[in-house]
């Protein structure tokens, strides 16, 4: 009889230690199921923080870049004033672009391109008709990345001008070539110029530097472009890489 109840005891032991196990595996669970719900919700306003922060870095580099080109475009146009019918005509183009879509977050690359040709005409007036400008648009015209909306506005801006601002735009040799290309998924924008022997100008004051640039394509781009600069010899090159279709895919991933 003795033997019976101690077992009968053992047994509620063992059953009500087995109980709070599982009570307590239970518990566990529980926790872990908010704690990974809240992990999904920090993750979520981390993401939504980010994604603020970088709109306000582009917002920040626009509104620095926007003045400073409407300077060099007046600038060129008022040293030049026997060209000025034909400069307003491109200006007409590049103003109608900077004012109604440099406020899009993306546009056609056609459409970015036949900008940077307008900026191209209007800088063509600071030098001599005789001067070496190498213009090469070799875009595939079936490629439907063309017209897609994966280009951020005023992309291309920069090389361009620096390449008219630094070039030794008066010995004898001296020259400026820009080729645009798209082939397959990527576009590239390659940038060259004989080196001014003269020093460099001091920087102004509010201009839109290689780490703008820089910053800009980072926060856009991410991983999916690369930017070169260097000299070889008195030739200065920047070349500027973008994969527009990876950066579609990332933009479809992230809705």
């Amino acid at each position: 009889m003795q033997l019976t109840i101690s077992y009968n005891t053992s047994t509620a032991i063992v059953s009500a230690l087995l109980l709070l196990a599982l009570c307590a595996i239970i518990l566990l669970y529980v926790r872990l199921r908010k704690a990974q719900h809240h992990n999904r919700q920090y993750a979520e306003k981390y993401k939504e923080l980010e994604l603020k922060v970088h709109s306000l870095q582009l917002e920040s580099i626009n509104y620095k870049l926007n003045p400073h080109l409407f300077k060099n475009i007046l600038n060129s146009i008022q040293s030049h004033a026997y060209q000025t019918y034909y400069a307003l005509d491109k200006l007409s183009n590049v103003l109608d672009y900077i004012l109604y879509e440099s406020d899009r977050q993306y546009v056609s690359l056609r459409e970015e391109i036949e900008f940077a040709l307008s900026l191209i005409e209007i800088n063509r007036i600071k030098v001599s008709p005789l001067f070496d400008l190498r213009i090469k648009n070799k875009t595939d015209e079936s490629n439907t990345l063309l017209d897609q909306k994966l280009i951020a506005p005023l992309i291309t801006i920069d090389l361009i001008e620096n390449a008219f601002k630094h070039a030794d735009l008066q010995s004898e040799n001296a020259f400026i070539a820009i080729v645009f290309e798209l082939k397959g998924p990527v576009f590239t924008l390659t940038v060259s110029n004989k080196i001014s022997s003269k020093s460099p100008l001091k920087k102004q004051k509010g201009g839109f530097g290689k780490d703008s640039l820089q910053k800009r394509l980072s926060v856009i781009y991410q991983q999916h472009y690369e930017l070169d600069q260097f000299a070889e010899g008195d030739v200065y090159i920047a070349h500027l890489k973008i994969n527009l279709l990876e950066h579609k895919n990332k933009m479809l991933a992230t809705g």
